[in-house]
């Protein structure tokens, strides 16, 4: 069992509020944010999670896959 104390208002209005949006207890939030910040320590971030962090809220619905238009190659003279 663990008791935290003297924790902040705002703290404790803000875990509620992702608790809600998860659907679960305040209780179960905690557990998994402090499950997610001990196995982020353990595990060193990769390269491939770095990216995916650093472009998480870039808009790609204007952005065209790869291949979709895209110009025929032209010759160049030189």
């Amino acid at each position: 069992m663990m008791t935290i104390r003297q924790l902040d208002p705002s703290v404790k209005r803000a875990l509620q509020e992702r608790a809600r949006r998860h659907g679960r207890s305040m209780e179960a939030e905690a557990r998994e944010i402090l499950t997610a910040a001990v196995a982020a320590v353990d595990e060193p971030e990769g390269l491939g999670q770095a990216i995916l962090r650093e472009f998480a809220d870039v808009d790609t619905e204007d952005i065209p896959a790869f291949g979709e238009d895209r110009r025929p190659p032209r010759l160049v003279e030189l």
